[in-house]
């Protein structure tokens, strides 16, 4: 789930990881990152290890992708996958 979606006061997306299983997992998530008329100018994809029957949460840096400021809004898919 996002939690934050960059902005030019905080360049950061923060997405929150919640593992129903009974085991520790890791999970993959991916951030498009679009402009108003909704074009994707970018995208992220990182890994986060999520405790069992608990949540973890990534903030990723967006910096790199190109004009923060372009940004107006974010979106993750509503199900991580699980790596392992």
């Amino acid at each position: 789930m996002l939690t934050h979606c960059a902005d030019t006061d905080d360049p950061y997306a923060t997405v929150a990881v919640r593992n129903p299983n009974g085991r520790q997992g890791l999970f993959a998530v991916r951030i498009s990152y679009k402009t108003a008329n909704g074009f994707t100018m970018a995208e992220t994809y990182d890994q986060v290890s999520v405790p069992a029957k608990s949540k973890a949460e990534l903030r990723v840096a967006v910096a790199s992708t190109g004009h923060v400021g372009e940004i107006a809004r974010c979106e993750v898919n509503p199900r991580a996958a699980a790596v392992r």
